[in-house]
C-alpha cells in the first residue's frame, strides 16, 4: 500500500466523524433542547456520550454489574430503555441487554474507526446510548451494549 493512500485514509477520519453527527444532528426528536440546555442538564461525559456520541470507559459504570428489578430510562428525557430482566453479564465492561422496550430506541449505520457497526439512541431525544452486536444471548442473539452514563435506573 503506498503512503498517500494511507494518508488518505486517515485524513477522511474527521469528515466520517462529522458525517455521523450531522446524520444524527439533522433527524427531528419529540423532545429538542439547546445545546445550552443539554450542557446544564448533563456531567462533561454524560454529554461527550450522549450528544457527541462518546464511549464511557469500560468497567467505571455502576450500573454494569447491578441487577436490582425495575427499568433503565433515557437520562435524556426519562423514556423507558431496557428492562432489568432482558440485562445480562456479558463481560465487556458495560451494561448489556439483550433486548430494549418496543418502540424505545432508534438506531443506523455507524462506518466510524474503519468498521460498520450499530448505534442505538433514544428514539425521543436522540442521546446516543451505544452500539448493538450479534453476539448476545438468546432469545435475539442480540447485545445492546449500553453507556451506563446514558441510563438513569429506575426500582420496580
Amino acid at each position: 500500500m503506498k503512503r498517500r493512500t494511507i494518508l488518505k485514509s486517515f485524513a477522511s477520519i474527521p469528515f466520517a466523524t462529522a458525517l455521523g453527527k450531522a446524520a444524527l444532528a439533522e433527524d427531528t426528536f419529540e423532545i429538542t433542547r439547546t445545546d445550552a440546555e443539554w450542557r446544564a442538564m448533563l456531567t462533561d461525559l454524560q454529554y461527550k456520550v450522549m450528544r457527541q456520541e462518546g464511549t464511557e470507559r469500560a468497567f467505571t459504570s455502576p450500573l454494569d454489574k447491578f441487577y436490582e428489578a425495575g427499568m433503565y430510562h433515557c437520562r435524556g428525557c426519562d423514556l423507558p430503555l431496557y428492562a432489568s430482566h432482558h440485562k445480562y453479564d456479558s463481560g465487556t465492561g458495560w451494561p448489556s441487554f439483550w433486548q430494549a422496550q418496543q418502540n424505545a430506541i432508534g438506531t443506523r449505520e455507524d462506518r466510524k474507526f474503519f468498521m460498520l457497526r450499530t448505534e442505538c439512541h433514544c428514539r425521543r431525544c436522540g442521546s446516543h446510548l451505544g452500539h448493538i452486536f450479534d453476539d448476545g444471548p438468546q432469545p435475539t442473539g442480540k447485545r445492546h451494549c449500553i453507556n451506563g452514563v446514558s441510563l438513569v435506573f429506575r426500582a420496580a
